[in-house]
């Protein structure tokens, strides 16, 4: 048995021995005050020394709430005037007219250093290319966005430089590549090479029964006319996994293992009306259907029994209403669960526009007439061929002096609502030496030779995934620091820091994007033609 704390993989190990800057602290803004967006503040304040100075929210009581948290809590005198915005747009002409005044010899507020954009994704886009031109450093919620076309926009935005490369830091919420559980695996997989040469992985995101029906039958990404299909919305980032396992260039690998192809199956296979129990009649809406106690997807069963009957108003019942943490502190139970019951009560009709309908969740409506229509069961093939590289002397890093192969090898992915445990990824890793099983607890090594079997119990720091959003947290502001007040290159913090270019970030998305039409088209998509069709020749556009 072993018990590790958090390993640093390749890239990070260095940047971990570097002094911490003593200069100013890292300026942040957050827009979007959601969920992701307090997630991010509360990470920036536990685990660095950089500070929350403004916050991007139209509405009122989620900006005040953040705010007061993380911005002016200590503020006894007035507010200044760059620590809250309505909306994005109003930060965009504060900092141009700021920087004018600036330029013109005015004495002004400082600046910021970074932007964390956790807006809906639909929004992504249109906000990381506005605020492309003044430079500064980016983390942006997954999914970059919902179309292939808008992540190529923000690529291009971003790269619209002088040198053609990004003159910023950019990160994206793949926090997966940041919890001391994952980091760990990936050294045992690549650095130590504990189970030899990789043959398969296969690797499943249990969603949790009730959490899917929360975000993707009833929540903001039910449709994927209205914002994209749950292979992006939920699960890209465990495509970004697989490709940071199979594909990602590390210490002993100098390039990319590209994939030779993809294909993919999956509907949906439950939330619709012909599962609808015969009991429920025509009623649309929990609180009034004459089935209500006997199904577990009651909407009063989960909001109100589930969680704020007992005294938690967190997520995920803030979602339903985002004032009802404050209903419960100030005045009380009852209060609160009229509260919620009364915004579980609303419903829409047949005379409800469809536009009325697609701009909202309805946390209390039916699971089975919701009018969803993103996969519920989902899996995903890829392939690699075998390929020759030069292998890495570890001592020069410049230097191939041999040539090694690498494997051909398979991936699949596994994307079910349908499961007790919540987000909880596991999986098993197939190599020519051993083989690995994985959750989000524990990684287990067995060894074909010795037939002797190695448990490591990765360190649990708390927090988002597994420790995951505070790690990527540091390592954005880290990256920030080192571009700032070290003298180190974007590229450079880029890759120590960060550990992922923005071309990665284009290659897990892109690969989403391909697998979706390999499900659509029920074929096998040949990678190469595809990327070729379909990015290459629109970046050189």
């Amino acid at each position: 048995m072993q018990n590790h704390n958090l390993p640093l993989p390749d890239s990070y190990a260095h940047a971990e021995n570097q002094e911490e800057p003593k200069a100013s602290a890292i300026r942040l803004l957050i827009i979007g005050a959601g969920s992701r967006g307090t997630a991010y503040a509360r990470a920036v304040t536990e685990s660095t020394s950089a500070i929350i100075s403004s916050v991007a929210e139209p509405i009122p009581f989620k900006r005040e709430a953040l705010g007061k948290k993380y911005i002016w809590a200590n503020d006894k005198g007035a507010r200044q005037e760059d620590q809250e915005f309505d909306t994005w747009q109003d930060f965009l002409h504060y900092e141009t007219t700021r920087r004018r005044r600036q330029e013109a010899g005015e004495r002004v507020l400082p600046g910021v250093d970074g932007v964390f954009v956790c807006v809906l994704d639909e929004l992504h886009a249109e906000i990381i290319t506005a605020l492309a031109p003044l430079g500064l450093h980016v983390m942006s919620e997954k999914p970059l966005a919902t179309t292939l076309g808008d992540c190529l926009r923000i690529y291009k935005s971003l790269t619209a430089t002088s040198s053609g490369k990004p003159e910023a830091v950019f990160s994206i919420g793949h926090v997966l590549r940041y919890s001391p559980h994952n980091m760990l695996l990936r050294t045992l997989l690549l650095e130590e090479e504990v189970v030899g040469d990789i043959i398969s992985i296969e690797h499943v995101e249990p969603v949790g029964w009730w959490h899917f029906s929360h975000s993707y039958v009833r929540g903001n990404w039910r449709k994927e006319s209205v914002t994209a299909p749950s292979l992006l919305t939920k699960s890209c980032h465990d495509i970004d996994f697989i490709l940071w396992m199979l594909c990602s260039p590390s210490l002993r690998r100098s390039s990319a293992h590209l994939p030779a192809s993809v294909a993919s199956t999956g509907s949906l296979s439950y939330f619709k009306k012909s599962r609808k129990p015969k009991l429920a009649g025509a009623a649309t809406n929990c609180l009034s259907c004459p089935a209500e106690k006997e199904c577990m997807y009651s909407a009063k069963k989960i909001y109100n029994e589930r969680y704020l009957a007992k005294g938690n108003a967190s997520w995920p019942v803030k979602i339903v209403d985002p004032e009802i943490e404050d209903c419960l502190v100030t005045q009380g139970p009852d209060a609160a669960e009229e509260k919620l019951l009364k915004r579980l009560a609303e419903d829409y009709t047949e005379a409800t526009s469809q536009s009325e309908i697609d701009k909202r969740p309805w946390f209390g409506r039916c699971v089975y007439e919701s009018g969803n229509d993103v996969c519920d069961d989902q899996t995903v093939m890829l392939s690699w061929n075998e390929e020759t590289l030069p292998l890495l002397n570890d001592n020069d890093s410049s230097v191939g002096v041999q040539t090694q192969a690498r494997g051909a090898k398979t991936a699949s992915f596994h994307m079910i609502a349908f499961t007790e445990n919540q987000c909880q990824r596991r999986g098993r890793v197939y190599g020519t030496k051993g083989e690995i099983e994985y959750d989000s607890q524990i990684i287990r090594i067995h060894d074909f030779s010795t037939g002797h079997t190695d448990v490591h119990y990765p360190s649990q720091p708390g927090g988002g995934h597994g420790g995951g959003d505070a790690g990527l947290v540091r390592q954005y502001i880290r990256a920030i620091e080192a571009v700032r007040n070290q003298g180190v290159s974007v590229k450079e913090a880029q890759d120590l820091y960060i550990g992922c270019s923005l071309e990665e970030v284009i290659r897990s998305h892109a690969m989403v994007f391909a697998a979706e039409q390999a499900r659509r088209e029920k074929k096998v998509i040949d990678w190469k033609d595809w990327w070729i069709s379909n990015v290459q020749s629109h970046v050189a556009a």
